[in-house]
């Protein structure tokens, strides 16, 4: 249990990363000329990277019974 939870962080650390990059390229993109299929494309990727880092978040967190 405690390895799938390693590989898990590592996973989240390796998508948060992804993301972050991403933010950074899409902000270099949006100063200048830009090819509008390209920057979408690359925010669908950040949108999905998104919703990943919330499964996984959702992973890592116990269960709490309110």
């Amino acid at each position: 249990m405690i390895a799938d939870r390693e590989a898990l962080l590592r996973r989240l650390h390796e998508l948060r990363t992804e993301h972050r990059d991403l933010d950074t390229v899409i902000a270099r993109l949006d100063a200048g000329p830009v090819d509008q299929l390209q920057l979408q494309r690359l925010k669908k990727r950040k949108l999905k990277l998104k919703d990943e880092i919330a499964w996984l978040d959702s992973q890592l967190l116990p269960d709490i019974i309110a």
